[in-house]
């Protein structure tokens, strides 16, 4: 029961009557009032103010350590604490929060966005999604990733181990505890054990990166490993699509899961120290919505097990899901992993298993299935979705359907009049049967189930005027990974379709004399071809019958031309650095990155290096410990260089174009200086100008509404060749001023376009005008009125110079004295100033005090000092406040 907040409010009705001044500044500031100063940086105070809130009752001094975006639930709150919160949140705020408020908005960030609009006087409805009709088209997959046993760990590796023949099929593991000596019994009527020792597993079944998901390590222990395998897959598998996974939070993305129960854990108990997790670890109903949970995912969440059926009828789902505008994306796969013998164990007394593990679908040696696991996941999206959003569609599912054999020959027996039922019932009616090139079969490799099979396909495919024989492939490992399957076999025949090639079935001696082949209509195959020409596109078909009789096919079909691109920007030429940008949640973590993308390299030598680039900056989550490699596109080899760069990334190693930082929870406050007079140089835009777009355009702007003040156009000025009359003007006043005032707006806009925003604006001189417009204190145009007007009085100024000294303000009270006619203009540290007056080299060359190390700027007045004398004869100008 939630604890009272009356009662909690007693307890600590102390610190709640003081929460309404406390704040990480520690100031005694009313927060009330700093969201009416501070109105631009309001989320950011609200984020310190509850985190402040949150640290405290954790016990945590220091608040910049508590993670911001982590669930309530995972820093260790209960319902007490939440009530807590509210009560102080409550307190700080004035508003009338409702007790489950901390519920509502289960993160310091989420809990702030929700005050920041409630304080704003702003409603923060639930966002109600208009009721669409349903669509038709075909349903793009637009990324896919599988964990499968030979160490198959993408779709690429699958393919090589499909094509090149690879049997994946091993002894029992070693590492879960089985009982390996007992288990084995030839006798297929012995009690508790089975007759077969081999199968295809998973190497590290139990290997997961709890962290990385924010999963304590407590629950990951009480997880079933399936559900820690689909976590991951599901990741990879977004961003094999090119999609960061984090930008999906919030959005209707769908979940469907093929999963089994396998025995893991048990739900009314545990080992020591993982009860309370036991439920929700071992439950195959909280696979599909932990994946929800951990990416923020609002779209359906559904866990399907039909057996070996489940991952194809999850897809099947998944379309109708799309189809009806349900979701804009969807997640569809399956996973095994078989924490205990038990799948081996029963299906030895139905005779049902080959003694040597091995599946032989369609086959004279057939003489049961082959147990295995594994993971597959698509990602599915409607085909002009993928389109518009410029996703690589890697295929096309045409059609799909599912059924029930009802009423049979037996619950667990397949039915063939069932399968026909489900072929013909193909939701994409205008693809027919004699479309189909290719059949990746359930082929349980069983006298029974495969003539029910191949007599239900053969039936169906009795065309005369087929011109191509029927081609049908199953084997390992896809056959036999039951929950994950249907899909992984979608993946084998997806990288089949892409690579045009018909990838041969294993362990078929012969084939199969219970079925008849004389038709013509069906064959084995049993070598890799060539798959065949034909009028239509590329087309396969998956089946899979699940053992309690739901039946699933679905035809799949090579992606069609996508439409063109839109018209490329202007093209601009090479910027003169490209960056490779990696992260991870760990520095053990981003080296493996690192070792990763070095492998992938040299495996992929054609690799375009430039969209390499592009990729793992947009299409990758950027985690906290970030590393970003830096190589000069002058560069003659730059892939030998990007090589020997990540290879010290992996082995720690230092290397001159690496870079690598650590992102905080609260990452510190952005400040954006801009300079005064001094810090201009020729060239200083021309880069920046010549390779980014946005800076170009800013300067060009601003650049123009300088001319009508200035005799030399500004940009003229900028952009002189070194050396050039032109170029001296830059160190007189009355240009370099507004230059560089050009030049820091220019920079802003550009930092800001690409995501680096300030918190807080600073200017040296002139630099504070540049701040100030910027700040929106005075336009454009009044800005060049006001910085031009103020470059020509300081020009018209006495004749003096600037120098910048390595000394503290106390030092130069000494020197100072010696110099009559120089003054303190600026103090810049505690060991840099500036100082300001007549030319400081006759003034030093005419005294004998000691002289400390000094450095003239580039500026042609004796600006910010006491000491100045203006002209006779002053422009005229005005400059009015805003107002």
């Amino acid at each position: 029961m939630p604890a009272s907040k009356d009662a909690s409010a007693q307890r600590d009705n102390a610190s709640v009557a003081n929460v309404e001044t406390l704040g990480r500044n520690g100031r005694g500031i009313k927060l009330h009032d700093q969201l009416k100063v501070l109105q631009q940086q309001r989320h950011q105070l609200l984020v310190d103010a509850v985190g402040s809130q949150v640290a405290m009752m954790l016990g945590q001094t220091n608040a910049q350590l508590v993670d911001t975006e982590l669930a309530f639930s995972e820093l260790g709150f209960n319902s007490q604490m939440t009530v807590e919160l509210r009560n102080r949140l409550a307190a700080m705020t004035g508003l009338q929060l409702p007790d489950t408020v901390g519920w509502d908005y289960g993160s310091i960030s989420e809990l702030a966005n929700y005050l920041e609009a409630e304080l704003s006087g702003r409603t923060s409805p639930v966002a109600v999604q208009p009721a669409t009709t349903g669509t038709d088209e075909p349903i793009a997959v637009v990324g896919m990733a599988c964990r499968l046993p030979g160490g198959v760990d993408s779709a690429q590796a699958l393919w090589e181990l499909v094509h090149n023949g690879i049997d994946a099929v091993g002894a029992f593991p070693s590492d879960r505890g089985w009982d390996l000596a007992g288990l084995f019994d030839p006798d297929p009527d012995a009690v508790g054990k089975t007759y077969t020792r081999s199968g295809a597993f998973l190497t590290d079944a139990a290997g997961f990166d709890a962290e990385f998901f924010g999963i304590s390590p407590r629950e990951a222990t009480a997880m079933d490993p399936q559900q820690r395998l689909l976590l991951e897959v599901c990741w990879e598998a977004l961003e094999t699509a090119g999609i960061d996974p984090t930008t999906l939070q919030g959005s209707d993305t769908g979940v469907f899961a093929g999963v089994g129960v396998q025995g893991y854990g048990t739900p009314a108990g545990g080992a020591d120290g993982v009860e309370g997790y036991g439920l929700t670890g071992a439950a195959t109903s909280v696979a599909s919505g932990r994946v929800a949970y951990v990416l923020g995912l609002q779209g359906p969440a559904i866990t399907i097990d039909t057996a070996c059926s489940s991952s194809l009828v999850a897809t099947h789902l998944a379309c109708q899901s799309l189809r009806n505008n349900e979701s804009s994306l969807a997640l569809a796969g399956g996973v095994t992993v078989m924490s205990t013998p038990a799948p081996f164990i029963e299906f030895a007394r139905q005779r049902g298993l080959a003694a040597d593990g091995r599946c032989k679908p369609f086959a004279a040696a057939a003489d049961g299935t082959g147990w295995g696991e594994g993971a597959a996941v698509l990602v599915l999206e409607r085909l002009s979705d993928a389109h518009r959003h410029h996703h690589r569609v890697l295929a096309v599912i045409a059609g799909s359907a599912i059924n029930q054999d009802g009423a049979s020959n037996g619950l667990t027996a397949p039915n063939g009049p069932a399968q026909q039922r489900v072929i013909t019932r193909r939701r994409q009616r205008r693809h027919p049967l004699d479309h189909v090139d290719v059949v990746e079969a359930h082929g349980t490799g069983t006298t029974l189930g495969d003539p029910i099979e191949a007599g239900t396909t053969g039936h169906l495919r009795r065309q005369p005027h087929r011109q191509h024989p029927y081609g049908w492939d199953r084997s390992n490992p896809t056959s036999a990974t039951p929950a994950a399957a249907g899909t992984a076999g979608l993946i084998k025949m997806i990288t089949a379709l892409n690579h045009a090639v018909l990838p041969p079935t294993l362990h078929v001696d012969q084939p199969s004399p219970h079925i008849d082949w004389s038709t013509g209509t069906i064959r084995l195959l049993t070598t890799a071809q060539p798959w065949p020409s034909t009028d239509h596109p590329r087309t396969a078909a998956v089946s899979s019958f699940g053992i309690s009789g739901t039946n699933a096919h679905l035809i799949i079909q090579q992606a069609p031309t996508p439409p063109p691109p839109p018209p490329p920007t202007p093209a601009t030429s090479q910027p003169p650095l490209r960056i490779w940008p990696l992260s991870a949640r760990t520095p053990t973590a981003l080296n493996a990155q690192a070792a990763r993308l070095h492998q992938h390299l040299r495996e992929h030598p054609d690799l375009n290096l430039t969209d390499l680039a592009h990729s793992l900056a947009t299409t990758r989550t950027h985690h906290p410990h970030r590393a970003a490699i830096t190589i000069p596109t002058t560069t003659t080899d730059p892939r030998n260089a990007l090589l020997h760069a990540l290879h010290a990334l992996a082995t720690n190693q230092p290397h001159p174009g690496l870079h690598t930082h650590h992102l905080a929870h609260h990452p510190p406050k952005t400040v954006f200086i801009f300079p005064g007079q001094g810090a201009q140089h020729p060239t200083m835009a021309t880069q920046l100008h010549t390779h980014h777009p946005h800076f170009t355009e800013t300067l060009n702007q601003v650049c123009a509404a300088f001319d009508a003040h200035l005799e030399v156009p500004l940009a003229e000025v900028i952009f002189a060749h070194p050396g050039s009359a032109q170029a001296e003007l830059l160190n007189q006043t009355m240009y370099a001023q507004p230059a560089l005032f050009a030049f820091g707006v220019a920079m802003h806009a550009l930092l800001t376009q690409t995501g680096i925003t300030p918190d807080y604006l600073l200017g040296h001189s002139v630099g504070e005008l540049t701040a100030a417009h910027i700040a929106g204190v005075f336009t454009l145009q009044d800005a060049a009125v006001l910085v031009s007007a103020r470059g020509r009085l300081m020009q018209a100024c006495a004749a003096g110079a600037m120098m910048a000294i390595t000394a503290s303000e106390a030092d130069l009270d000494t020197l100072l004295p010696h110099y009559p006619q120089v003054a303190l203009a600026a103090i810049n540290g505690p060991t840099s100033v500036v100082v300001s007056g007549r030319p400081i080299k006759s003034s030093a060359s005419a005294n004998t005090a000691p002289q400390p190390i000094t450095k003239s700027p580039h500026c042609g007045s004796a600006t910010h000092s006491t000491r100045r004398r203006w002209t006779q004869q002053q422009p005229n100008s005005n400059a009015s406040p805003p107002g």
